[in-house]
């Protein structure tokens, strides 16, 4: 092909995500490419690109076709379904690909893969980037968060469109060079564990202030929509809003109180939740958000327990607790302990990606990660400014519920925080996530826990062995002998 025809860069998989990125790349002035195995969505994005445009949008109905029509050095976004789709799509593509050129894969993919691949195609000279994209299918097309990482020579031949193509904020694109190996992958896996933990934050705040508060789902509109103007500005607390504004077009009635009460995953939370397991990360807001979404899914059993609880004497409690709430002062005590509750979310998410990153070499910019989640991506919140800042003041924070202004307002809200799990307990209605949080920041502030029970106990069925706090060394005591020996001296 001449060389003046050819595009900038290509994409490969044309679901709604790849479609969108696409004709953002496109809109943003790259020529670009595109190829799906489907020839129908190849179709189906060119119509969108002359009607959104038009753009200089080109699409091809080979892999061959596709690569070659791709100026050196080629790089080629691919855009499909994690696992052997990759793989196939990679074989597929590399055939006709050479030394020097990228292959970008944007989807939710297990860090390890990419690091797998990124060995696989260098033997053929090609290089590799796994890029986490955040934003959903708005932010693929208007501007999402990119975390790409993997080889910094493949980032640097597209960096230009990648800034260009981010969301944009304040003080740049929503888009940085994460690390080597599978860094970008990972680093997107944990925003979405934080992601878990941030909505079932909100659904609980939610579930108190209607079944406790008793607040309609307009007034509930009315107060996340306050909400958002103020410290908890963010895009989960905006759309929140709006979900409340909606009305059913099928029956009377708002649309949320009819969708069914369980909800779906992909799996990012819980590999999230496993490697703060693998590598001794306390995550208990994350795990909880991830036990939620398994427990929601048990409906049936649900239903049937409430009955059989309710047959065996269990009595609600919200009635009674319900007619003793001052609703103002419970809306306020419910905006303090979502905030609280969410700084110690954050707090466990960047300390899962510190020690990964001391496990791996990877270097992670913390201040630099939060930045680039101020934009497009499905976390984007105003208090991520304050997280970059924290972190630009001490890059080797241990926790951002030690940093003195997260902890000036952790102190400040803890108080109400407190009232509203009690309240909610004593009502029945679970919290199990700002409860984990709450747990979180008692058990992390306290100097002395009941640790060292356990560690006897441990000493003693397994000769595990113990530390002394006033003297140095590992010791084992003969617990079991010395207690029955004490016990026959008290008798004697």
């Amino acid at each position: 092909m001449d060389a003046s025809t050819l595009s900038r860069i290509g994409l490969a998989g044309l679901a709604v995500m790849g479609q969108n990125l696409a004709l953002n790349i496109a809109e943003k002035g790259f020529p670009i490419s595109v190829y799906n195995r489907t020839t129908s969505k190849v179709d189906e994005t060119l119509i969108r690109a002359q009607s959104e445009g038009p753009f200089s949008l080109t699409g091809q109905y080979s892999p061959r076709d596709f690569v070659l029509s791709i100026q050196r050095p080629r790089s080629i976004i691919i855009l499909v379904k994690a696992g052997n789709p990759v793989d196939q799509t990679i074989s597929a593509l590399t055939e006709f690909m050479e030394p020097g050129d990228t292959i970008i894969d944007g989807g939710n993919e297990w860090y390890q893969n990419t690091e797998r691949r990124i060995q696989q195609v260098a033997d053929k000279g090609i290089l590799y980037l796994g890029m986490g994209v955040s934003g959903g299918e708005e932010g693929a097309r208007h501007g999402p968060s990119l975390m790409p990482g993997g080889s910094f020579e493949a980032y640097k031949n597209i960096e230009s469109v990648l800034k260009s193509v981010a969301a944009q904020v304040d003080d740049g694109p929503c888009v940085t060079y994460i690390g080597e190996g599978g860094s970008g992958n990972f680093v997107k896996m944990v925003h979405n564990g934080i992601e878990y933990g941030d909505m079932q934050l909100i659904s609980e705040a939610y579930d108190v202030l209607k079944n406790v508060g008793g607040l309609s789902n307009s007034e509930l509109a009315e107060i996340f929509g306050e909400w958002n103007r103020g410290e908890l500005e963010s895009f989960l607390i905006e759309i929140t809003s709006d979900i409340f504004k909606v009305k059913d077009n099928l029956v009377d009635g708002d649309l949320v109180d009819k969708i069914l009460d369980k909800t779906g995953m992909k799996g990012t939370g819980k590999w999230t939740v496993q490697q703060a397991a693998e590598l001794s990360v306390a995550a208990p807001t994350i795990a909880a958000s991830l036990d939620c979404r398994y427990l929601s899914g048990l409906k049936e059993e649900r239903e049937s327990a409430a009955d059989i609880l309710k047959e065996a004497g269990l009595e609600e409690e919200v009635g009674s607790v319900k007619s003793g709430v001052d609703k103002k002062r419970l809306i306020d005590d419910v905006r303090k302990a979502l905030y609280a509750s969410k700084i110690c979310s954050y707090a466990q998410g960047m300390n899962l990606l510190r020690a990964k990153s001391v496990e791996k070499g990877w270097d992670l910019d913390f201040g630099e990660l939060a930045r680039i989640w101020k934009g497009g991506c499905i976390i984007r919140a105003v208090f991520l400014d304050r997280i970059k800042q924290a972190y630009q003041r001490n890059p080797n924070l241990a926790s951002l519920v030690v940093d003195p202004e997260f902890a000036r307002e952790m102190v400040q809200r803890q108080a109400a925080w407190r009232r509203v799990v009690g309240l909610a307990i004593s009502a029945g209605i679970s919290t199990p996530g700002m409860c984990a949080s709450l747990a979180y920041f008692d058990t992390y502030r306290r100097a002395r826990l009941p640790a060292n029970l356990v560690q006897a106990q441990r000493d003693l069925f397994g000769a595990h062995t113990y530390e002394r706090t006033d003297r140095p060394g590992a010791f084992h005591t003969e617990w079991t002998k010395l207690a029955r020996k004490s016990s026959a001296g008290a008798f004697s």
